[in-house]
């Protein structure tokens, strides 16, 4: 398991919940306990796939906003496999 000190990113935007909890992949049903930055960044994480998805969906012009998202959401996915490798692999792999 890599599990470091979780420092907020720089570009992440969103707020920082109080408490974590345990969440489901949808896929697979495993669980994995989150802390507070974990569950802030995993759902960040699950709203931008949404956003960029449905941008794809509709054919909508790539703009300034769907890419910035998109980075958003690789820089998240990135931070999460360096930060609790053991959850990623379990909820975002």
């Amino acid at each position: 398991m890599n599990k470091k000190k979780q420092v907020k990113p720089e570009w992440f935007e969103g707020v920082i919940y109080q408490d974590g909890t345990t969440v489901r992949n949808p896929f697979s049903g495993e669980e994995y306990e989150l802390n507070a930055l974990e569950l802030s960044i995993y759902d960040f994480i699950m709203g931008a796939t949404m956003f960029v998805e449905q941008a794809f969906e509709s054919k909508m012009e790539p703009d300034d906003k769907v890419e910035k998202i998109t980075n958003d959401l690789q820089k998240g996915l990135k931070w999460f496999a360096e930060n609790n490798t053991e959850a990623y692999m379990v909820l975002l792999d």
